[in-house]
């Protein structure tokens, strides 16, 4: 399911990358052999609550887990769009395997734009990546502080060895659990020399198999059961020197925290939603097709109010889509006007793919509230599009203090 052809390789005078990525092939009809593909065990992994092991293999077979690997480091490059369309097929088809891969694509994709993880580690993460899934997540919430975005500091730390750093801390919604081939850790540096009022913040990178990690099976959540996204502790884990990457503050000496700003590369959970969202349409339109009431002797997707409310799914899950790929064309081409207004466009995302699967429910009533119906599963996965930062709150906040103070 993957096509050279297309590589930009580098020139006679580039140096040459390390490794060689596939090219992931994204026809339609590819993209849909592989949301096919993972949905056939999508319900099965949400009831089990296990690691979805082999919708992450179809989606490493397709090349989909190395999509935004740089170029120079011999991966295929894909930017935002392309990722989205990725993040719209996976999540189609199962939204948790489709989050494990948003937060992989989204490390590789910052690696690719800033270069910062050792080169060692990256090194390694890209060779457990051509042999088979190698999930990456970067780990921040905790239980006390809650959602990082909302402000404040982890109290995880990395405090100083002689061989390197001594990684100690509990994290909360480290989505991929056992699963993850590294960890990127948000922590404070504990320094001898530090300033304690401003200590240095950063991100730890941790291989996932390191002694002194232990997962807590916490995660028995209403939708997206399969993420594994559970408590995870670090005891003493041991790190060399250039493991920690500090996140510089800004001019005015403040820290502000990556997350909470909406860029490009954040639409990819929107768009997994997106995916949950068309994967409900579908499950709508077979089930008014196939179900014939006594009553009324034809089935029900004969009638002006099922068609209406086809209608009506059809615009909430069109709005998603073209605000989407719109706020990335305009990224795309240049367009900074639209920057300020991105955490707005995901609040509006969420908005309509929620409506789109809720109103097919809605319609359908007990029969779609059914564990035997996937619009059930459906409805409580696209749920979970509300907890991703920005939060709809915080950016109406941000939103609207921007427009008023102008």
């Amino acid at each position: 399911m993957t096509n050279t052809a297309t590589r930009n390789l580098p020139t006679d005078s580039e140096p040459q990358p390390a490794h060689d990525l596939p090219v992931p092939d994204l026809t339609d009809e590819t993209l849909a052999a592989v949301t096919a593909e993972v949905a056939e065990t999508a319900a099965a992994y949400d009831r089990s609550g296990a690691v979805p092991v082999r919708g992450l293999e179809a989606a490493h077979r397709a090349g989909l887990f190395t999509a935004s690997v740089g170029r120079q480091y011999g991966g295929p490059g894909l930017g935002p769009r392309e990722t989205a369309r990725i993040l719209i097929a996976l999540g189609e088809g199962d939204p948790s395997v489709a989050l494990i891969v948003a937060n992989t694509l989204a490390a590789h994709a910052t690696q690719a734009a800033n270069g910062h993880w050792p080169k060692d580690l990256y090194d390694d993460v890209l060779r457990r990546s051509a042999a088979g899934p190698a999930p990456v997540n970067a780990i921040r919430a905790e239980p006390e502080l809650g959602a990082p975005a909302r402000g404040g500091l982890p109290k995880t730390t990395v405090r100083r060895s002689r061989s390197g750093w001594v990684l100690d801390g509990h994290k909360s919604y480290a989505t991929g659990g056992a699963a993850l081939a590294y960890h990127v850790v948000w922590a404070v540096a504990d320094e001898p020399d530090g300033d304690p009022a401003a200590p240095r913040v950063g991100h730890v990178i941790v291989p996932g198999d390191l002694p002194g990690i232990t997962w807590v099976d916490t995660w028995d959540h209403l939708g997206l059961r399969a993420s594994n996204t559970h408590d995870v502790r670090y005891e003493a884990v041991e790190l060399p020197e250039e493991a920690f990457v500090e996140i510089p503050r800004g001019a005015d000496g403040v820290y502000r925290d990556p997350a909470a700003m909406a860029g490009p590369g954040s639409f990819g959970h929107p768009a997994l939603y997106i995916g949950a969202a068309r994967a409900a349409r579908q499950a709508f339109r077979e089930f008014a097709r196939t179900r014939v009431p006594a009553a009324l002797g034809r089935p029900i997707a004969t009638t002006e109010r099922i068609q209406s409310v086809a209608g009506e799914i059809d615009l909430q899950i069109a709005q998603a889509e073209t605000l989407l790929h719109g706020a990335l064309l305009r990224v795309e081409a240049g367009d900074e006007s639209i920057l300020p207004q991105l955490p707005v466009i995901k609040v509006a995302i969420a908005r309509s793919v929620v409506a789109a699967v809720q109103t097919a429910v809605a319609a359908l009533g007990n029969p779609a509230l059914s564990r035997r119906n996937q619009l059930e599963r459906h409805l409580r996965d696209v749920l979970c599009v509300r907890v991703h930062p920005p939060q709809e709150d915080a950016a109406l906040l941000a939103a609207g203090r921007r427009l008023l103070e102008t």
